[in-house]
């Protein structure tokens, strides 16, 4: 018996294209967001190093402002925060105390910060969720073909049932195999995600309170 990943049917051949793009995206996805939180991870541990090294504050926003990476980022959302509030004290944006308009900037700053992160995790869950039933319907359009062929050949025999069969059968088990790798790519960069987040919010408290330190100015 041999079975082929091309079929008679041109349905299931489209469906095993799809299923293939599928799971091109989903590799390129989890090679894109491995390389992202490596440079993340990276440029983080660098800033970190440096920021908490240094001798005063104004010599802190400096640094935030040279160097890379989300924490990084979010420094300087912070700095530019308790700037603005000193240059724009009068304005609507910065009424109400410092440390509410501080509070307000690094929030949505971690906030943006985490819509880049979820970048993907959605196409993830939708090939996860998805893939099995592209390759149930290939494979069930393939078995209502093969059985149309058999009856025009009036044989039932397993030489003629088991090959038409079988090729219907490799668009569910390609469905599978392309969940699988998405699933679990899903689950892993969620759980990334959310400590790179508890890591942002962390770092926000942190600031917080070097920045009540010196009076919420630079």
């Amino acid at each position: 018996m041999n079975i082929s990943l091309m079929s008679s049917s041109p349905i299931i051949n489209a469906t095993l294209g799809l299923l293939v793009l599928f799971s091109v995206i989903t590799w390129s996805i989890i090679a894109i967001k491995l390389w992202q939180y490596w440079r993340d991870g990276k440029d983080n541990r660098v800033f970190n190093e440096s920021f908490w090294a240094a001798k005063e504050w104004q010599q802190a926003a400096r640094i935030s402002e040279e160097m890379p990476g989300k924490q990084a980022n979010l420094a300087q959302a912070g700095f530019a925060e308790l700037h603005d509030a000193q240059q724009k004290g009068g304005d609507m944006k910065h009424l109400g105390s410092p440390q509410d308009g501080l509070e307000r900037s690094l929030r949505q700053a971690v906030q943006n910060l985490q819509r880049k992160l979820e970048g993907g995790l959605a196409m993830l869950a939708s090939i996860g969720s998805t893939a099995p039933f592209v390759g149930l319907f290939g494979t069930v359009w393939g078995i209502m073909h093969a059985l149309t062929e058999i009856s025009k050949t009036g044989s039932a025999s397993l030489d003629v049932v088991a090959g038409p069969i079988g090729e219907a059968l490799v668009a569910t088990a390609i469905g599978i195999a392309t969940a699988l790798p998405a699933v679990l790519a899903y689950n892993f960069f969620l759980r990334k995600m959310r400590l790179s987040i508890a890591d942002l919010e962390n770092f926000a408290h942190d600031f917080m309170r070097l920045a009540s330190k010196h009076d919420y100015r630079i």
